[in-house]
C-alpha cells in the first residue's frame, strides 16, 4: 500500500502557526499588563488633569497648561481644530495615540523572545516557512493592538465620567467617533508591520528593536491625528484599512527577506 502525505497549503500552515502564536501570546504576562495599563491610563490622565484644574500658578504667574475640556480629546482631535496637526499640548500628547508606542514594546518583546529561546530557529528548521511566521505574527499582534485600543476607549469613558468631563460633541458626530475608532484599530496593522520589520532585523536584541520601533513611531506620531480624527468619515476607515493591508504585505515581504538572508541566532 502506497503511503500518501497531505499537502500542507499556505492556509493550513498559517492556521497551525496562528494557533501556536495565539497560545504563546496570551500566556505572556506582558499582554495582560499592557491591557491593564491601557485601561487605567486614560482614567488616571483624565481624573488627575481635572483635579489639577487649569488655573495659572499663583506664585509664579506661569500660564496654565491646556487641560482636557471634554472626554473625546482623550481619543483624538478634530481635523482642522486647534489641537490637530503639529500642536504639541497635553491633549495631543496624552491621548489614545500613546497605544502605538506600547504596541512597539509588545511586538518587539514577542518576536525577540522567539529568538532568545531558540524557538524561531527550531521552528524554521523543522517545518514552518518564514512567510507563515511573519503573517501569523502580524495577525496576532494586530488583535492584541486592537484590544489595547478598545481598553483605552473604555477607560476614557469611565475616566471622563469620574472626572465630570462633558461628553458633548463639537464639530463631529457619534458616527465620526465610530469611524475614528475603527481607523485607529486598522492603523494598528501599519505599525505592527513596521515594528515587526525592526524586530526581524534586531532578533534577540530586544533593546535595539524597541529603540528603532519607538524612534520611527515618534516620527509618525503627528501624522496619526490627521489619519484618525474625531470627525473621521468612511473614507478614513477605508484608507487606514487599505494602508494596513499594503504595509502588512509589503513590509511582510521585507521581513521575510530579512529572515531568509540573515542568521537566526
Amino acid at each position: 500500500m502506497e503511503a500518501t502525505f497531505e499537502k500542507l497549503t499556505f492556509k493550513k500552515r498559517l492556521k497551525t502557526m496562528l494557533k501556536v502564536d495565539f497560545k504563546r501570546m496570551f500566556t505572556m504576562p506582558l499582554v495582560y499588563i499592557l491591557a491593564a495599563v491601557s485601561f487605567a491610563m486614560p482614567i488616571l490622565i483624565l481624573v488627575m488633569t481635572t483635579m489639577m484644574g487649569g488655573e495659572p500658578d499663583p506664585t509664579t504667574g506661569a500660564e496654565a497648561a491646556v487641560m482636557f475640556t471634554n472626554v473625546w480629546q482623550a481619543i483624538s482631535s478634530v481635523s482642522g481644530g486647534e489641537s490637530a496637526g503639529m500642536s504639541m499640548d497635553l491633549t495631543t500628547m496624552c491621548n489614545m495615540n500613546l497605544m502605538y508606542f506600547m504596541l512597539a514594546v509588545l511586538v518587539c518583546v514577542f518576536v525577540s523572545d522567539d529568538f532568545k529561546s531558540g524557538y524561531a530557529k527550531n521552528l524554521f528548521t523543522v517545518r514552518s516557512k518564514k512567510v507563515d511566521y511573519v503573517f501569523s505574527k502580524t495577525i496576532v499582534c494586530f488583535v492584541c493592538g486592537a484590544i489595547m485600543i478598545i481598553m483605552f476607549f473604555i477607560g476614557a469613558m469611565i475616566g471622563g465620567a469620574i472626572g465630570g468631563l462633558p461628553f458633548t460633541m463639537e464639530g463631529f458626530t457619534a458616527g465620526g467617533i465610530v469611524a475614528c475608532l475603527f481607523s485607529k484599530i486598522f492603523l494598528v496593522t501599519v505599525f505592527v508591520a513596521i515594528f515587526l520589520t525592526f524586530a526581524a532585523v534586531a532578533k534577540q536584541r530586544t533593546w535595539l528593536s524597541i529603540l528603532l520601533a519607538i524612534g520611527v513611531g515618534a516620527f509618525m506620531f503627528m501624522m496619526i491625528p490627521m489619519m484618525t480624527p474625531l470627525n473621521a468619515s468612511f473614507l478614513h476607515v477605508i484608507m487606514t484599512l487599505a494602508g494596513g493591508g499594503l504595509f502588512a504585505v509589503g513590509l511582510g515581504a521585507v521581513s521575510n527577506v530579512i529572515l531568509d538572508k540573515t542568521s537566526l541566532v
